[in-house]
């Protein structure tokens, strides 16, 4: 039988978290999810009270196990199609291989992906000495000589961030022409600026020697951060109509519902800065208000059936 309660679709720590307040809640429960976390490259997970440390890999089993413990029901798989019921106010949630899923709520937590410069070895560090956010890694690389590389907007900002962590950080324009006021704000932070494309990364043993500018000069670093561009996996809430900002992020309120009635989006689908605790936290959140919505609509068709003709 395939009919649920709320059918979650992303199987992340949002997910699970959410999953495990409702199978806890005695809803009928379904997480849909793929197996490929955003975080999956990264060997710890930091930040996250009573599991820094950890690798990404045990939080998400052990969140398994403990959906699974009250209920809950795992499906692997990508979901290829979400559409409102004909005549209902129920979901139909299509698999990539045919299966469908039922739903009186969505809960959508697919995460988003990182876009990141086409330099060659950045995608191959990535989450190991490549590295894009300072609250996640800093505190393993501080006090080491850094590298940020531009490319975008937000990267002179980054690297003035990640001058918390060490007193040695580069700053590789690359593709980006500095203004007046960001290079004054680079040089008063101390932070060194390196002029010019990046052309790779130089990797010795497994480990990252440093970057190599195109000009064929080598800048020994120990360790790069690069800011991304965060692209949300946000198909399936826009393809249902979920109101979105001038920016493209679908639009959710403080407990992540939607402008779609009964769907709901937790994590970085909808928050680009939610680190694994926040997106447990959001996910935790929007499960609680979707319980309380569920027991809404349950106590209407209750109060209904009691003043039915046929109870008088």
């Amino acid at each position: 039988m395939n009919d649920y309660d709320v059918v979650v679709i992303g199987g992340g720590a949002a997910g699970l978290s959410a999953a495990l307040v409702l199978s806890r809640a005695r809803r009928r429960v379904a997480v849909v999810d793929a197996g490929e976390p955003r975080n999956a490259p990264a060997a710890h997970m930091h930040g996250f009270l009573g599991s820094d440390g950890a690798p990404p890999t045990t939080l998400l089993e052990k969140g398994r196990d403990e959906v699974a413990g009250y209920g809950g029901e795992l499906v692997r798989g990508t979901v290829s199609d979400l559409a409102l019921v004909a005549g209902s106010a129920q979901f139909k949630v299509t698999l990539a291989d045919g299966e469908t899923l039922t739903a009186r709520r969505v809960l959508v937590t697919t995460g988003l992906r990182d876009e990141i410069p086409d330099v060659p070895g950045v995608r191959e560090r990535w989450g190991r000495d490549l590295l894009h956010c300072p609250y996640c890694h800093g505190y393993e690389v501080r006090d080491e000589p850094l590298g940020v590389l531009g490319g975008t907007p937000e990267s002179v900002q980054h690297a003035l961030l990640i001058r918390q962590w060490s007193d040695d950080v580069v700053f590789f324009s690359h593709t980006r022409e500095l203004t007046v006021t960001e290079r004054e704000q680079l040089l008063a932070r101390e932070i060194g600026i390196v002029d010019g494309p990046a052309a790779r990364l130089v990797v010795d043993d497994d480990r990252l020697v440093g970057v190599e500018l195109e000009s064929g000069e080598l800048v020994h670093r120990a360790a790069v951060f690069v800011r991304p561009r965060f692209v949300p996996n946000n198909e399936l809430l826009v393809g249902l109509g979920g109101a979105t900002r001038d920016d493209g992020w679908v639009v959710v309120d403080d407990v992540g519902r939607t402008s779609v009635p009964g769907l709901w989006a937790a994590g970085n689908a909808v928050n680009p800065r939610a680190q694994v605790v926040t997106a447990a936290g959001e996910g935790s959140a929007a499960a609680i208000a979707i319980n309380n919505d569920l027991t809404e609509e349950d106590t209407a068709a209750a109060v209904t059936e009691f003043r039915a003709p046929s109870r008088t």
